[in-house]
């Protein structure tokens, strides 16, 4: 019984025919990982959520149910809110650049993009009012004369203290802006 998944006995030439599961372009991709104070935030919001979760059970076992419920309604918000955290970032697919905040979703399709362009600006630590100097990706749109949006910074949660993956995000997002405002 050969197993061809496990040995070499593939042919390249039909391996390399076939596209890869993450090569779909039409797909929402985040071109970088979430940065560890993202992940370490949303943990530590899944932990302080599994505590809710079991001081619930043990109110609903104490005989209160409309505590416990609200200790269940309390602990799905901060399950949501931790999973929120994680989708937050910059995404791109063939239909347009969209970026996700906590609250809110702004997607700019490739036709209305002027330019995504990376510049040294003051930007916000951490997402907390103070400002530091660093590197902003900022993305400028044809229908917002004026005004620029900020994609990405070399300060938030993502990438404190990584200045080469946010070289690498932001040249990356510039390379998709390029590549899919000349072709439309």
């Amino acid at each position: 019984m050969p197993l061809s998944f496990l040995t070499a006995d593939r042919a390249f030439d039909e391996a390399a025919e076939t596209a890869l599961p993450f090569d779909d372009r039409d797909q929402w991709r985040r071109p970088y990982r979430p940065g560890p104070y993202r992940v370490g935030a949303a943990a530590l919001l899944l932990l302080l959520a599994s505590y809710v979760l079991f001081a619930g059970v043990i109110i609903a076992t104490a005989g209160d149910p409309t505590a416990a419920g609200i200790c269940g309604v309390v602990a799905v918000l901060v399950i949501a809110a931790a999973m929120r955290l994680l989708r937050m970032g910059t995404w791109v697919s063939a239909r347009g650049l969209r970026h996700v905040g906590f609250f809110r979703t702004q997607t700019a399709p490739w036709d209305v993009v002027v330019t995504a362009r990376t510049v040294q600006q003051p930007v916000r630590w951490l997402g907390l009012p103070r400002t530091v100097q660093g590197q902003a990706l900022v993305l400028v749109r044809r229908d917002r004369r004026g005004e620029q949006t900020t994609l990405l910074t070399s300060h938030n949660g993502d990438f404190l203290g990584r200045t080469t993956a946010f070289d690498r995000a932001s040249d990356s997002v510039e390379v998709w802006a390029d590549e899919y405002r000349t072709q439309r």
